[in-house]
């Protein structure tokens, strides 16, 4: 736990230095210095250059360290022996549910490495999820570090540690946000690519495609009447929808878990979660919401995450599927703080977003060693013997 405290912190500070892509479009405007225009042209580009080169080593720094914490660890992980095997029966040409992306990209790695190196395999994956999302900050969010800080401390990074495949996936669909959010012809040929590309590696990214067009479109007020028919519609059709998410998520299928009751209670803190964004984005509405197409449809997401909570909640992997909407908080969170103008409604915000952030990540640890997270103790192969897991092992 404290391991995890002392990243996200450290992690965080460095990301105070990296400048996002969005501010760095204003790194060559002349400033007015004194002496000669080109006296002053030269000072401004060595200081935007020296900037440049900080935030740049403080972003490689974060990924290096957030990589090397996710391909260092052994036995970390819920699902971290089935992997194992999964791993071992694609190599050996068994049968497997995993898509044939996953599969393709583990015998490769395998192949390479001359042996089943399932370390390699957890290696590969966790850089590729810190990269696509560090990308995704750093592009899409008004500030990179109140991004990354959402991002760490409402527990998604330490989550990856559970199904890379998904969060490989997840990563990506949040990447194709830019393409939704102001559509063009092209846009959206690279969008429908893009997740075609994730579903190779986990076919539940599909949704995606409704979700995020349903969301993209302007709501009325009126719409939140049909939103409240198609949720209790859900909740009378169970075994509709509990078959729809199976073929999501096949690995589910003839399992303990479909047999087992649940309640709305499981997920009150996703709820709760939700219910706070919703209000700090109606007390930001004129500011951040009403004239920014990204943060109406991530407003819009929102909400229909909270339906899906609330209407869903007899499935018991409704957070994989809602997950692809709440990943927008990254984005939407900063873009609050930065858009309000009022300093000291811009710091009543900036507050309630850091509490909110800490009061998740502690609530996040407190849970981290129970079944079906497991992210904790943490183990790395650098201090234990490592050896194969089969399907009688336990740890």
């Amino acid at each position: 736990m404290v391991l995890y405290i002392f990243i996200a912190v450290i992690t965080t500070l460095l990301a105070c230095r990296v400048e996002t892509a969005k501010n760095e479009e204003y790194d060559y405007i002349p400033l007015n210095l004194g002496g000669t225009g080109s006296h002053n042209l030269r000072i401004l580009m060595g200081y935007t250059t020296r900037r440049r080169a900080l935030s740049a080593l403080c972003l490689v720094s974060v990924f290096v360290i957030l990589t090397a914490l996710a391909a260092l660890r052994l036995e970390v992980g819920n699902d971290y022996g089935t992997y194992v095997v999964t791993c071992h029966e694609i190599f050996q040409r068994g049968y497997v549910v995993t898509e044939p992306g996953y599969n393709l990209v583990v015998r490769i790695l395998y192949t390479l490495s001359g042996k089943e190196d399932y370390l390699l395999m957890f290696g590969v994956f966790g850089a590729a999820i810190v990269a696509v999302f560090l990308k995704v900050i750093r592009d899409q969010s008004d500030c990179f570090a109140l991004g990354f800080f959402v991002f760490m401390f409402l527990g998604f990074y330490y989550r990856s540690f559970n199904t890379v495949r998904y969060y490989f996936a997840l990563a990506i669909a949040t990447f194709a946000l830019r393409y939704v959010v102001k559509p063009t012809v092209q846009g959206m040929i690279k969008f429908f690519v893009i997740i075609l590309f994730a579903a190779a590696f986990h076919k539940s990214v599909l949704i995606v495609i409704p979700m995020y067009f349903i969301a993209r479109i302007p709501w009325k007020k009126w719409v939140l009447i049909p939103l409240v028919i198609v949720g209790g519609g859900i909740a009378l059709l169970r075994g509709q929808i509990m078959d729809i998410a199976v073929k999501l998520y096949p690995s589910y299928k003839n399992t303990v878990y479909l047999e087992e009751v649940h309640t709305i209670t499981e997920n009150a803190a996703p709820i709760l979660g939700c219910l706070f964004v919703l209000g700090l984005c109606i007390y930001c509405y004129r500011e951040a919401i009403a004239d920014r197409a990204d943060n109406r449809m991530y407003f819009n997401m929102n909400i229909m995450a909270l339906v899906m909570y609330v209407s869903c909640y007899f499935i018991p992997f409704v957070t994989r599927l809602v997950y692809y909407l709440t990943t927008a908080h990254i984005l939407l969170l900063p873009s609050l703080v930065c858009s309000v103008k009022n300093k000291k409604k811009k710091k009543i915000v900036l507050a309630l977003v850091i509490i909110y952030c800490i009061l998740y990540f502690l609530y996040f640890l407190r849970d981290a060693d129970k079944v079906g997270v497991r992210v904790l103790p943490y183990k790395s192969w650098l201090f234990y013997d490592h050896r194969w897991l089969n399907q009688t092992d336990t740890f």
